[in-house]
């Protein structure tokens, strides 16, 4: 089934290594990333969720609440989380809850890769990555396979430019990185563009003569 862009995420129910709540309620008006793996105590995994953790400052920084999931216990869980804190010399209490999922809501948000099964041949999950606004819809999903570990500094870069293009009637570029130009989108005119952006905007020319590159500066600080 899965869930597409713009629609409202489900509601699911998530029991966790720090309690059992409903999604919605555990997203409230936050940013969030719900990410699945494939199976506690896997090598990839453990790199994965170590790194997470390690970033949970980035990712507070912006408003974002963190949530992992898998289809193995909570006890599972909590057994593996030594491993990851050691794994990345971590210290303390662990940042961030992981679900307990089940097979069914796994399939349900289209998190289970076919080629990649356990003991008894039953899929895994996949590594997903959803990015949930604070009006419960889906922003962004990723879907890599097992074998792939994900770039958590690429999910933040992608994080920086969703909450600029939720508020800014700007677009980002390939590779951009927070900070830098942006793009003017489409549907402002040249004038419309002039009053909203006091530092101006550039047009790059082009074969075709038609200005629709324009670039602006970064407008996160403006009002």
């Amino acid at each position: 089934m899965g869930v597409n862009l713009g629609q409202v995420f489900p509601n699911i129910d998530c029991k966790t290594t720090k309690g059992d709540y409903k999604l919605h309620d555990f997203i409230n008006e936050s940013w969030s990333i719900l990410f699945s793996h494939p199976a506690d105590y896997t090598p990839v995994c453990t790199t994965e969720l170590g790194t997470a953790a390690q970033l949970k400052p980035e990712f507070d920084a912006r408003g974002v609440k963190m949530i992992g999931l898998s289809i193995d216990s909570v006890d599972s869980h909590n057994g593996w989380i030594k491993d990851i804190q050691s794994y990345a010399g971590l210290q303390g209490e662990f940042p961030y809850p992981i679900i307990a999922g089940t097979r069914q809501t796994a399939a349900d948000l289209g998190m289970l890769d076919p080629d990649e099964v356990d003991a008894s041949g039953m899929a895994l999950t996949a590594r997903c990555v959803f990015i949930i606004g604070p009006d419960k819809k889906l922003k962004l999903s990723l879907l890599y396979p097992a074998t792939t570990g994900r770039n958590f500094n690429e999910i933040i870069r992608v994080i920086d430019s969703l909450q600029l293009t939720a508020t800014k009637k700007v677009a980002t570029p390939a590779n951009w990185k927070s900070g830098e130009d942006c793009m003017v989108v489409p549907s402002l005119s040249d004038a419309q563009a002039t009053e909203l952006f006091p530092k101006g905007f550039k047009v790059t020319e082009v074969p075709s003569k038609k200005s629709y590159i324009r670039l602006t500066p970064d407008p996160s600080n403006l009002p």
